[in-house]
């Protein structure tokens, strides 16, 4: 099951005992655990119905108690279980041990559920025994990032459908081009271009065109290599360039954040989807990065994301060339 049928199942009334998210696209197993979270939980008190359980810092005992507490003042309960991106602890056969025991528990024709368990992981190996426990009347959803052009496509339709407004074939296929597989990019831009087009009316080529900066791979490439030997006054100054050239600079944080993400992923042995030419590129950037420069790369880009919301004072221009001649130093 993908996230849009999810979203139908939830939107009818359907609530499932058990969750798996798995997928490497951090923004569609958020957006999956949010609709979760809203159908479950409604408008009901969080403090005692919702238990968030990070795999590094809790233990299956804890999820045991969980899953076994009935809900307070409301119809159901939520336990969220969560791997963290990159390094850290994994789920092991200690959890395992209780996802399976909890899911033989449930049963296709009950009534009423009270529990809901929701298992969030950026990979999973579908062939071991504690996945395939997500049968019905459990559920696994697959988070994954597009693959190719129809794939992009039917997301940006999606995507467009759940903003209420109207993209016309011609402008997604531009939209996919200019930006690539970065989908909170592209959430973002739908909603730039949308405002561009006006109320009601429908989002065309001009729009994407007049709204929308070029910032796929290539430019991204070429100030990633820069950073990543070390030449910090080439990064500033193709980053110079792509300013110059029209790119927001939300556009292009966008890009190196999915770009470093894309490293970490490569660089702990995880598969990413692409070209061929494309993971080639990545594993070569990947070797130039030990594991805790990319997570200081990491940080200083969540850091600048903060300061171009309005965290600072900061032009956005000169809170980017900031970070980039920190990443490149």
């Amino acid at each position: 099951m993908i996230v849009s049928d999810l979203v139908k199942e939830l939107s009818a009334g359907q609530i499932r005992p058990a969750y798996l998210l798995a997928g490497a696209e951090l923004l569609l197993r958020d957006d999956a655990l949010a609709e979760i979270e809203s159908a479950v939980l409604g408008s009901g008190p969080r403090d005692f119905n919702l238990d968030r359980l990070d795999v590094g810092q809790s233990t299956p005992g804890r999820l045991e108690e969980a899953l076994a507490s009935l809900p307070m003042l409301a119809e159901r309960r939520l336990a969220v279980v969560r791997e963290r991106e990159g390094r850290g602890a994994k789920i092991n056969s200690g959890w395992t041990a209780v996802f399976e025991a909890w899911l033989a528990k449930q049963d296709a024709s009950a009534e009423k559920i009270e529990t809901v368990l929701v298992v969030v992981v950026s990979k999973v190996d579908r062939r071991s025994k504690w996945v395939k426990a997500f049968r019905d009347p459990a559920v696994s959803i697959e988070c994954d990032p597009p693959k190719g052009a129809r794939e992009l496509a039917k997301f940006l339709k999606l995507e467009a459908r759940r903003q209420k407004v109207e993209i016309s074939a011609d402008a997604a296929g531009l939209l996919g081009e200019r930006v690539g597989p970065q989908l909170l990019l592209l959430r973002q831009e739908i909603e730039k271009a949308a405002l561009l087009a006006g109320p009601g009316e429908p989002i065309e080529r001009k729009h994407v065109e007049d709204s929308v900066a070029a910032v796929a791979d290539e430019p991204i490439w070429d100030l990633t290599d820069a950073i990543g030997q070390g030449k910090p006054a080439d990064a500033v100054d193709l980053l110079a360039r792509m300013l110059s050239h029209g790119a927001a600079a939300p556009a292009i944080l966008g890009a190196l954040a999915s770009h470093f993400r894309k490293l970490v992923r490569v660089g702990h042995g995880e598969s990413v989807s692409g070209p061929p030419f494309v993971v080639r590129k990545l594993e070569q950037q990947a070797q130039r990065y030990p594991a805790r420069r990319l997570v200081f790369c990491l940080r200083s880009i969540h850091r600048t994301d903060v300061e171009l919301k309005g965290g600072s004072v900061m032009r956005p221009d000169r809170a980017l060339e900031q970070l980039v001649l920190t990443l490149a130093s």
